[in-house]
């Protein structure tokens, strides 16, 4: 069972790395995937979010990098090592790499778990929001394929991670709206 489920999961990495492979895909995804951009994105969308936001929103960034921590601990330190996966730009010879392929392992998607996270926090408190964040989300997690860092299967781990550790903080980011006295006007 195992040996068939890594057998479809180095399929899928190479329909994705290699078939679906394009100069669209070579140009944006090493861009998309970038931990800079990503940083950058988050920290302007957080600005934005405090400036522009109201109470309930501005609460919701620190419930937001409550969920970066999580996600990431989780994913990077525990399950990464519990895994020990080798990334496939270490395993597989005839691939696309398009970014540095790293020292780490490969099983969960840190990538893919921070994104999912916050697309569940966010995108569960403001619903209309929901299919942009989890679509971004989506399209940073592909990104990993495509690069060639990840597995489909490390991939899909990370958004299941990402998205219960989100949808963790947003319940306790609920009880915690409900405690805050009512707002004087």
């Amino acid at each position: 069972m195992l040996e068939t489920l890594g057998n479809l999961d180095t399929t899928l990495f190479h329909f994705i790395n290699g078939t679906l492979a394009n100069p669209v895909t070579d140009l944006v995804m090493p861009v998309v995937t970038n931990d800079w951009f990503l940083r950058v994105l988050y920290a302007v969308a957080m600005v934005l979010i405090l400036w522009k936001g109201d109470r309930r929103l501005r609460w919701l960034v620190l419930f937001s990098a409550i969920t970066i921590a999580f996600t990431d601990q989780i994913s990077s330190v525990w399950l990464k090592h519990l895994f020990a996966r080798p990334r496939p730009c270490h395993t597989i010879l005839d691939m696309h790499l398009l970014v540095n392929c790293g020292a780490g392992y490969s099983m969960p998607s840190s990538h893919a778990a921070n994104a999912f996270g916050q697309a569940a926090l966010f995108g569960l408190s403001y619903g209309r929001w929901r299919w942009h964040l989890f679509g971004f989300a989506a399209i940073v997690a592909i990104s990993r394929t495509f690069v060639g860092v990840h597995y489909p299967f490390d991939i899909l781990v990370g958004m299941v991670v990402g998205s219960l550790v989100g949808v963790a903080v947003l319940f306790a980011y609920e009880q915690a709206m409900r405690m805050l006295p009512p707002r004087e006007v």
